[in-house]
């Protein structure tokens, strides 16, 4: 039988096309690639350019991209870059596509997929945001990325934050939505325990429709009605790699005394829901403080 929510992807690729991006895949190291969909304009035709060109880091492999401009010179001003980083529920392009074509005319648009999500995987048992972080800021040298704002969504942010304190030099500015500087085990503790789960696990990896429903009552703020076919499918699709997404997971969660805050010079816009179940109002408002 037709799984619909696989049907709907080409569909959904041929809009973000149509706006503008174009899916390359990035190898890091031997093992390690990531994917994403980027600005047709960088997009090169070769499976992976990043094996013939090694980028120095802060520098930019534009003319490598793009050999054809040469001659285009100031003619086409940079748009700035912006990577939108997703969360642990969904890939990058099914997070941010009715995103992507409000951005695409005044920005560089970059939509990569973390490491087990989408296409992107990793050999390494490195599980910890600072390793997805490391890969991004790779990724994006490879891809030509100089000077970037990050928009992080929920896990997406923590990886995001990661990036920030790093690279200051490439990670222009922040946005950050549904998300903290870094899970605590009293943060995941309380949240947990407010919201009747046992787990993180048991929260963001759901093994049935009935799992699936729960996390979506608490995800999300409209409450829409779905066939329960729907549901099955969605869970097929988004919800493979379960052992490696659990060990995210486990990676995620420090100890309070570990946890420190960072020195961040950035510009940063905290996005919040104010109706948000998981990461509430309270946790925005000792973030910004």
């Amino acid at each position: 039988m037709v799984n619909w929510v696989a049907a709907q992807k080409p569909l959904l690729h041929f809009l973000v096309k149509k706006a503008g991006l174009r899916q390359q895949t990035v190898e890091i190291e031997p093992g390690t690639v990531m994917s994403f969909w980027v600005p047709k304009e960088k997009y090169n035709k070769k499976k992976n350019p990043s094996k013939e060109v090694v980028v120095p880091e802060g520098k930019s492999n534009d003319s490598h991209l793009n050999t054809n401009d040469d001659e285009k010179k100031g003619e086409n001003k940079e748009k700035p870059a912006v990577v939108l980083v997703h969360g642990f529920a969904a890939e990058g392009i099914v997070t941010w596509q009715f995103q992507v074509g409000q951005l695409t005319s005044r920005y560089a648009v970059y939509v990569p997929d973390l490491l087990f999500f989408g296409g992107s995987a990793t050999g390494s048992a490195d599980r910890s945001p600072e390793f997805q972080a490391q890969c991004l800021v790779a990724a994006l040298g490879r891809l030509g990325v100089e000077k970037c704002t990050v928009v992080g969504f929920s896990y997406g942010g923590m990886v995001a934050f990661k990036m920030a304190e790093m690279r200051p030099d490439l990670v222009h500015s922040l946005v950050v939505s549904g998300s903290v500087v870094a899970m605590t085990d009293s943060i995941s503790g309380e949240a947990l325990n407010r919201l009747g789960f046992s787990s993180s696990a048991e929260l963001l990896l759901p093994e049935s429709i009935k799992g699936l429903k729960a996390l979506l009552s608490v995800a999300t703020h409209k409450k829409l009605w779905f066939p329960d076919r729907l549901y099955k499918d969605y869970l097929e699709v988004m919800f493979n790699n379960r052992k490696e997404r659990k060990e995210l997971l486990e990676g995620l969660v420090i100890s309070n005394r570990d946890a420190k805050v960072p020195v961040l010079s950035q510009r940063i816009f905290l996005l919040w829901g104010e109706n948000d179940n998981i990461f509430n109002m309270d946790l925005a408002k000792n973030m910004k403080a």
